[in-house]
Protein backbone atom coordinates (compact mmCIF):
# COMPACT_ATOMS: atom_id res chain seq x y z
CA UNK A 1 0.00 0.00 0.00
CA UNK A 2 1.64 3.27 -1.02
CA UNK A 3 0.29 6.05 0.87
CA UNK A 4 2.35 8.87 -1.51
CA UNK A 5 3.24 12.33 -0.34
CA UNK A 6 3.90 13.04 3.18
CA UNK A 7 2.97 16.44 4.28
CA UNK A 8 1.58 18.12 7.52
CA UNK A 9 -0.95 20.95 7.22
CA UNK A 10 -0.61 23.43 10.11
CA UNK A 11 -3.76 25.53 11.33
CA UNK A 12 -1.67 29.05 11.41
CA UNK A 13 -3.17 32.18 13.06
CA UNK A 14 -1.14 34.59 10.95
CA UNK A 15 0.02 33.47 7.53
CA UNK A 16 2.05 36.16 6.44
CA UNK A 17 4.28 35.84 10.03
CA UNK A 18 4.08 32.33 9.68
CA UNK A 19 5.42 32.39 6.37
CA UNK A 20 7.97 34.41 6.85
CA UNK A 21 9.20 32.31 10.33
CA UNK A 22 9.36 29.05 7.80
CA UNK A 23 11.11 31.29 5.28
CA UNK A 24 13.80 31.72 7.62
CA UNK A 25 13.88 28.20 9.24
CA UNK A 26 14.80 27.99 4.94
CA UNK A 27 11.65 27.12 3.59
CA UNK A 28 10.69 28.05 0.17
CA UNK A 29 7.17 28.18 -1.65
CA UNK A 30 6.11 25.30 -3.56
CA UNK A 31 2.60 26.37 -3.98
CA UNK A 32 -0.52 27.50 -2.88
CA UNK A 33 -2.45 31.33 -2.73
CA UNK A 34 -1.10 33.91 -0.19
CA UNK A 35 -4.60 35.55 -0.84
CA UNK A 36 -7.10 32.55 -0.50
CA UNK A 37 -4.80 32.30 2.92
CA UNK A 38 -3.05 29.12 2.02
CA UNK A 39 0.50 28.25 0.99
CA UNK A 40 2.56 24.96 0.48
CA UNK A 41 6.63 25.07 1.97
CA UNK A 42 9.09 22.83 1.08
CA UNK A 43 12.81 22.26 2.61
CA UNK A 44 14.67 19.29 0.99
CA UNK A 45 12.16 16.38 1.30
CA UNK A 46 9.82 18.23 3.98
CA UNK A 47 6.33 19.77 3.16
CA UNK A 48 4.74 21.45 5.28
CA UNK A 49 1.37 23.50 4.08
CA UNK A 50 0.11 26.88 6.37
CA UNK A 51 -3.69 27.36 6.20
CA UNK A 52 -4.96 30.43 7.86
CA UNK A 53 -9.24 30.12 9.26
CA UNK A 54 -9.17 26.73 6.67
CA UNK A 55 -8.34 24.12 9.27
CA UNK A 56 -9.24 23.76 12.58
CA UNK A 57 -6.38 21.70 13.77
CA UNK A 58 -2.99 20.23 12.07
CA UNK A 59 -3.19 17.11 9.89
CA UNK A 60 -0.95 15.06 8.50
CA UNK A 61 -1.32 14.37 4.85
CA UNK A 62 -1.03 11.78 2.16
CA UNK A 63 -1.24 12.54 -0.66
CA UNK A 64 -1.41 9.13 -3.18
CA UNK A 65 -0.25 9.16 -6.71
CA UNK A 66 2.44 12.69 -6.06
CA UNK A 67 5.43 12.26 -5.14
CA UNK A 68 7.34 14.89 -2.37
CA UNK A 69 7.64 17.72 -5.31
CA UNK A 70 3.70 17.36 -6.21
CA UNK A 71 4.24 15.26 -9.24
CA UNK A 72 2.65 12.83 -10.78
CA UNK A 73 4.15 8.75 -9.59
CA UNK A 74 3.77 6.13 -11.98
CA UNK A 75 2.30 3.39 -9.76
CA UNK A 76 0.04 4.19 -6.97
CA UNK A 77 -2.67 2.54 -4.42
CA UNK A 78 -5.62 3.97 -5.25
CA UNK A 79 -7.24 6.39 -2.07
CA UNK A 80 -10.61 3.82 -2.31
CA UNK A 81 -8.13 0.97 -2.19
CA UNK A 82 -6.41 2.19 0.79
CA UNK A 83 -9.77 2.89 2.43
CA UNK A 84 -10.91 -0.44 2.03
CA UNK A 85 -8.10 -2.10 3.03
CA UNK A 86 -8.14 0.15 6.40
CA UNK A 87 -11.99 -0.78 7.02
CA UNK A 88 -11.27 -4.44 6.81
CA UNK A 89 -8.48 -3.46 9.27
CA UNK A 90 -10.93 -2.04 11.58
CA UNK A 91 -10.08 1.42 11.22
CA UNK A 92 -13.02 4.18 11.97
CA UNK A 93 -13.37 7.12 9.74
CA UNK A 94 -14.26 10.76 10.20
CA UNK A 95 -14.90 11.35 6.20
CA UNK A 96 -15.17 8.47 3.61
CA UNK A 97 -14.17 8.37 0.32
CA UNK A 98 -16.89 7.44 -2.35
CA UNK A 99 -16.20 4.33 -3.97
CA UNK A 100 -18.37 4.81 -6.69
CA UNK A 101 -16.38 7.03 -7.99
CA UNK A 102 -12.90 7.50 -9.86
CA UNK A 103 -10.07 10.21 -9.91
CA UNK A 104 -9.35 13.14 -7.18
CA UNK A 105 -11.07 11.88 -3.55
CA UNK A 106 -9.99 11.98 -0.05
CA UNK A 107 -10.88 10.17 3.75
CA UNK A 108 -9.77 11.68 7.12
CA UNK A 109 -9.66 9.14 9.83
CA UNK A 110 -7.87 9.87 13.48
CA UNK A 111 -5.39 8.03 15.02
CA UNK A 112 -5.60 6.58 18.68
CA UNK A 113 -4.73 9.96 20.32
CA UNK A 114 -6.77 11.83 18.31
CA UNK A 115 -4.39 13.34 15.81
CA UNK A 116 -6.04 14.17 12.06
CA UNK A 117 -5.19 12.01 9.26
CA UNK A 118 -6.05 12.86 5.81
CA UNK A 119 -5.61 10.85 2.68
CA UNK A 120 -5.61 13.50 -0.20
CA UNK A 121 -5.54 12.17 -3.90
CA UNK A 122 -5.71 14.74 -6.35
CA UNK A 123 -5.70 13.03 -9.65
Amino acid sequence: MKLGAFSISLHVKDIQQSLQFYQKLGFSLLGGNIEQNWVILKNGATVIGLFQGRLQENVLTFNPGWDQNAQNTENFTDVRDIQRHLKSQGIEFVREADTETTGPEHFIIKDPDGNVIMLDQHR
